[in-house]
């Protein structure tokens, strides 16, 4: 066994994930037979170009995001939500989507809190919930899958449960930007350690979070592995490391 660590800035923590969530098993089967919606999001978006294959305004394939503030995108500014129906990209509403979500359909959904208990928190700022207070229970009723792109640098060392009574609109006096409640999510969580682990079949450990520079929200991770295994991971990861830049993005 060898061990090897590797730094990834966002942008290539993001493309990593956003490329083992496009190669999953159940995604590539909905892809040929059924639904894969993809929803609003930064780490989505990484989702959306690997599985159309072409670059993807990522600034404004989102609707809410964590700046100087808590913000929200306009609603002018904000690209379509992707919907593949056997493959093809459309452009659906939630009441066609809704419709027609059955098992084997796929939803991609992005947070904003990762505890340990591997539980994600989503933050509400539409006070219908946004996009997961429009699917969430439908899928649980149907048995729809939720995969859930999201970075171990928003790991918490709490429960979402224990925050969920703490935040919402009206509990909140002061805020930087939107005020917000939290909806606690479950389903198939993709992170940094997950993807290496499905693509590259060594075993991956969250070291740490944070840096300077353009490490700014970088994790660390350990590999471990065979050495063939873990060369090949540690050199395909630090090319991405150099090579994802950080999108465009305009503060709304």
């Amino acid at each position: 066994m060898v061990r090897a660590l590797v730094v990834l800035p966002q942008p290539a923590a993001k493309r990593l994930i956003g490329r083992a969530v496009a190669h999953l098993p159940q995604v590539e089967r909905a892809k040929r037979d059924g639904l894969i919606v993809v929803g609003l999001g930064t780490a989505n978006a990484y989702v959306l170009e690997e599985l159309l294959g072409e670059p993807v305004e990522k600034g404004r394939y989102c609707a809410g995001y964590v700046g100087k503030k808590l913000g929200v995108v306009p609603a002018e500014r904000r690209l379509n939500m992707v919907v593949f129906e056997r493959g093809q990209p459309k452009t659906l509403e939630w009441p066609e989507i809704l419709a027609r979500l059955s098992p084997g359909d796929v939803v991609i959904k992005g947070g904003n809190i990762l505890d340990p208990e591997g539980v994600v928190g989503v933050f509400m700022a539409a006070d219908d919930g946004g996009t997961v207070g429009k699917f969430y229970p439908a899928a649980l009723a149907r048995g729809v899958e939720v995969i859930i792109p999201i970075s171990r640098a928003k790991s918490v060392h709490f429960s979402v449960s224990e925050i969920v009574g703490e935040l919402g609109k009206g509990r909140i006096k002061w805020a930087s930007g939107a005020k917000v409640g939290v909806f606690p999510l479950m389903g198939t969580v993709i992170t940094e350690t997950e993807a290496v682990e499905f693509l590259y079949d060594v075993e991956a450990w969250h070291l740490a979070t944070g840096g300077v520079g353009e490490g700014k929200g970088a994790v660390v991770l350990l590999l471990r592995g065979e050495e063939e295994k873990v060369k090949k991971a540690f050199e395909e990861l630090t090319y991405l490391a150099e090579t994802e830049r950080e999108p465009a993005w305009e503060e709304g």
